[in-house]
């Protein structure tokens, strides 16, 4: 895995950072207090091929992997705007679909992913299987009569449910010889009968809502099954393993924004004749703060050479501990900008404040830190199963 960008890599990073400084911080808050999604920041990167960077270029993309994907998210987000939703529509749906659809569903969806003229969202969490999926209750079952699917149950914390043309939901199928359940992934239509979703309350401003989403006996085509029936976790992991680079991106853009706000109050910022960056108790976190935010990009990039080289079990402990690393280096860097500006830390004008809570969302979503302490001391360090 090289060390260092290539100079197609660093041309797409400062091309997109280029695109997020146009649109910025004040226009990501501007969205949020109308209360709608960022649509020309998304529509105008899509123009300019970075929302389907990672999908192929057979079916519109970009020919890329997660590792070009996940350039784009940082850049947006050191700039101010990121957009949440690319970690759902074209690196996990995008992602699955183009390795596992059908010719059909790969001619019907990645084209408008890549466009941005569809989204789609995903869900997974369930009300009592929240890092359990092995206990999620939404189950498919066929109409012998038709060949049809039914799919039962329900979902929580699904973003952008209310402007996504589809959901890919997973449930669990049943295992005609065994008699077990199995995971399995649908596309669910916004509009099909028996879909209903609800927005819950949340205090954490975004411009991507979160909604609980009902399914009852919601009938579906044969075509909506993704891949292969007994496919099972493969298909899964194939999306979640994107997700959690993508979610570290997405953790290293803010952090990287907030240390850049924080510097550049250091700097001018002066107390007692002199700069405060000039102080060694201003300085060091913030350096601390910048070593942390790199080195969690360099395992978020391991990760990400991993899977687009088609090494899924590589790429699953790789993208566990770059999410945890670039959460934990997010949430530092976010506490320390705010420090650093003191009571201009919370005002509207530096941007940082509402970044405090938004940070720890990457140490909760979409796995849990302490579910990845869990995968590494079990799977990589040999240690007894806790649970």
């Amino acid at each position: 895995m090289p060390v260092t960008e290539s100079e197609e890599h660093r041309a797409l990073r400062a091309a997109v950072s280029a695109l997020g400084h146009k649109y910025g911080r004040e226009y990501l808050t501007r969205t949020v207090e109308e209360g709608r999604p960022a649509t020309e920041l998304w529509a105008e990167a899509a123009e300019l091929g970075y929302l389907g960077v990672n999908l192929p270029e057979e079916h519109g993309g970009g020919g890329g992997g997660i590792f070009e994907l996940s350039i784009v998210l940082e850049e947006l987000g050191a700039a101010g705007c990121p957009l949440l939703l690319m970690v759902v529509s074209p690196a996990i749906c995008g992602t699955v679909i183009a390795r596992f659809g059908t010719e059909e569903q790969k001619r019907d969806w990645l084209p408008a992913l890549a466009d941005g003229t569809r989204v789609m969202a995903f869900g997974i969490t369930e009300p009592d299987a929240g890092s359990n999926s092995h206990r999620i209750t939404t189950t498919a079952r066929r109409d012998p009569a038709t060949g049809d699917w039914l799919l039962t149950g329900r979902k929580v914390f699904v973003s952008g449910v209310d402007i996504a043309d589809a959901t890919l939901i997973v449930g669990r199928t049943e295992d005609a010889r065994t008699g077990r359940l199995k995971p399995c992934l649908f596309i669910v239509p916004r509009d099909t009968p028996g879909f209903e979703r609800r927005k819950i309350d949340m205090e954490l401003s975004a411009a991507e809502k979160q909604f609980e989403l009902t399914l009852d006996d919601v009938r579906l085509p044969a075509g909506a099954l993704v891949g292969d029936e007994d496919a099972g976790l493969l298909q899964l992991f194939a999306g979640l393993n994107p997700e959690r680079v993508m979610t570290a991106a997405f953790a290293i853009g803010m952090g990287r924004f907030a240390l850049s706000r924080a510097v550049e109050y250091a700097r001018d910022r002066t107390v007692w004749k002199a700069p405060i960056g000039s102080h060694q108790a201003i300085a060091h976190p913030l350096a601390q703060a910048h070593i942390d935010l790199e080195l969690a990009r360099l395992m978020m990039q391991k990760a990400a050479h991993l899977y687009d080289a088609g090494d899924d079990t590589g790429a699953g402990e790789a993208a566990n501990m770059a999410k945890y690393a670039a959460a934990e280096a997010c949430v530092k860097a976010v506490d320390q900008a705010v420090h650093t500006l003191g009571g201009n830390g919370l005002t509207r004008e530096f941007g940082l404040a509402s970044l405090i809570t938004a940070a720890r969302v990457s140490r909760i979503a979409p796995v849990s830190r302490e579910m990845i302490l869990n995968y590494v001391s079990h799977q990589t360090l040999g240690l007894p199963k806790s649970y």
